[in-house]
């Protein structure tokens, strides 16, 4: 399925595009209002930083483009497959197979070993086949770790527990990668680390990543940054117009 969704969108240039996106909750009495009619466009290929104070519905934001959430108004739509006219197991597929993540708290399933973890959204997806795992499992040396398939994730370092996530994350060949503050539970020096690697190997798998960050090495590595306000997505910048 991977392989025919990217045929049927070769050629265009936007991965994702987001129209008129609304999001409100109710609190009580109240309405409240996290996004307000947001529009965008993510390019295919290209690595995304969004930005915003705490509470401006960036995470929000991610859930909504993965399908995880829907929207109270408007589309999101990704890879040419509008995702809020989708019923939910189909928007279940559909991130499975297409969606990768990398979470500030790496997600890693405790009663698995390293390579069970990263080789979970092939299983989650039906796919199986031995050119597909080894393919997989091959992420696992690409983020040094290929001595530890066996081992399980308390045995790791957060460092090396995120490493993993990142190898999770691209391991079934995704259209898109969301990252939520990938780096918030490392120290400095390992944060980087991590940083560059994801970089890295987002880059020379081609894939698009838009990530969540407060973190200055992510936006000066970024292409663009998007920052949200009061509901509100402001364009992009791009690199050399970063603030």
């Amino acid at each position: 399925m991977n392989e025919r969704v990217r045929a049927e969108t070769a050629g265009r240039d936007t991965l994702v595009r987001l129209r008129r996106l609304t999001k409100t909750y109710r609190e009580g009495e109240r309405e409240r209002a996290v996004l307000r009619g947001v529009d965008a466009d993510v390019e295919r290929g290209a690595f995304v930083a969004l930005v915003g104070r705490s509470g401006s519905g960036k995470s929000t934001l991610l859930n909504l483009i993965a399908g995880i959430d829907r929207p109270t108004g408007g589309e999101v739509i990704v890879g040419g497959t509008n995702l809020t006219r989708l019923p939910e197991e189909e928007r279940t597929r559909f991130r499975r197979m297409h969606i990768g993540f990398v979470f500030q708290s790496f997600n890693l399933i405790p009663t698995l070993t390293v390579a069970e973890n990263v080789l979970l959204p092939l299983e989650l997806g039906g796919r199986t086949g031995a050119a597909e795992r080894a393919k997989a499992l091959a992420f696992l040396d690409e983020v040094g770790l290929a001595d530890r398939g066996e081992s399980f994730p308390d045995r790791l370092s957060g460092g090396e527990q995120q490493r993993v996530a990142i190898a999770r994350a691209l391991a079934h060949d995704p259209l898109l990668v969301l990252a939520d503050e990938p780096t918030g539970n490392l120290d400095y020096d390992t944060g980087r680390q991590v940083m560059e690697m994801l970089h890295r190997l987002v880059r020379k798998a081609g894939t698009t990543m838009l990530v969540v960050t407060h973190d200055r090495d992510f936006l000066d590595a970024s292409d663009r940054i998007f920052t949200l306000r009061r509901g509100v997505l402001e364009a992009g910048a791009p690199a050399h117009l970063k603030v």
